[in-house]
């Protein structure tokens, strides 16, 4: 998909097998709140986890969702994050499958950007544009405040939301 950021000190590039470490770092970001409550774990046994399950999520996502887009999110020539999208998901619309931005960038507006550039790409396609996110996600408030609304739960913990344009 053609798809360029508003932010102009934004990049978004494909992700290579040589952006494996950064994307690692980004994606062991998204779990430190959760392995603080394993405080009996040590360093390496957190560190071989999140590597695991880093690996898992990376061959899920390359195996089913062929056709996606793979992205770092790149400030300046510094690895920031990654967006990984699908255009057209299962031909029901645009997917975000998965967004992170490193810490010391979050709450800064730049995932809102991104977020807004989305929505009026789905615009242009006249598509939903949807996202699985966690019931206890902080971003999940960011995205209800942008007008997502959830429409499927799974699990009690993963909740599908989809924004739409209305005219």
């Amino acid at each position: 998909m053609k798809f360029t950021l508003t932010n102009t000190t934004l990049t978004l590039r494909p992700v290579t097998s040589r952006d494996l470490p950064a994307l690692l770092e980004i994606y062991s970001s998204t779990r430190e709140k959760e392995l603080e409550r394993v405080p009996h774990w040590t360093d390496l046994m957190k560190k071989e986890f999140v590597s695991s399950q880093f690996n898992a999520q990376h061959e899920y996502y390359q195996k089913n969702y062929a056709g996606a887009d793979f992205w770092v999110i790149e400030s300046g020539k510094k690895t920031i994050g990654r967006l990984y999208l699908h255009e057209n998901f299962q031909g029901k619309g645009i997917r975000i499958i998965d967004i992170s931005i490193l810490p010391e960038y979050r709450n800064q507006g730049l995932g809102q950007g991104i977020f807004k550039d989305l929505m009026n790409k789905a615009a242009e396609l006249r598509r939903p544009l949807s996202i699985h996110v966690e019931t206890f996600n902080p971003a999940k408030n960011l995205y209800t405040r942008l007008g997502f609304k959830t429409i499927s739960e799974t699990n009690g913990v993963y909740h599908l939301m989809e924004w739409k344009h209305t005219i």
